[in-house]
């Protein structure tokens, strides 16, 4: 009975790995808008861990950040016909991959999406995409640093009229 009961809290005092490397990965992606029935609507997907997030990914060889945010969204979203219109800020995070720490470093840019915006399709990994209204966007983020962005966002595209 007494071993039983070990087994079971057993996985809270497992030692992980030390960390052995430090991995710097440069990521970018793009806060998705376009003007739906109700005003300003957020592009969001959800990720495997049930998460909403916006559409990024890591930078390849030879591309800039702007270029990973348009091939992330055409990837993630389906969305190619869109418009990246400027840069709205960097986010820092870090997690553990086993033995490493992984420092991640996120450009954002603010995008909007043209043609048929309807259009859209997650990839395989993915839980959902949906388009929000922004509010309900800002409620269902996961991450503090990406809501803060969005609120950025939002007013450059009221005060520019995009």
């Amino acid at each position: 009975m007494a071993t039983q009961q070990f087994d079971k809290f057993k996985k809270y005092f497992r030692k992980k790995p030390s960390i052995q490397e430090i991995v710097r990965e440069p990521t970018s992606g793009g806060i998705v808008f376009r003007h739906g029935k109700k005003g300003v609507e957020i592009l969001l997907i959800q990720d495997s861990k049930d998460r909403w997030t916006i559409p990024k990914g890591h930078i390849e060889e030879g591309e800039t950040a702007q270029q990973t945010a348009k091939r992330e969204v055409g990837e993630e979203a389906g969305l190619t016909d869109v418009d990246v219109l400027g840069w709205l800020g960097k986010i820092h995070f870090r997690y553990r991959r086993i033995d490493k720490l992984v420092l991640m470093t996120t450009q954002i840019y603010l995008v909007r999406a043209k043609g048929d915006t309807n259009a859209i399709q997650k990839e395989d990994w993915m839980n959902g995409i949906k388009w929000f209204s922004f509010h309900d966007a800002l409620d269902a983020i996961e991450y503090e640093d990406i809501g803060k962005l969005m609120l950025l966002a939002m007013k450059r595209i009221r005060q520019e009229n995009l």
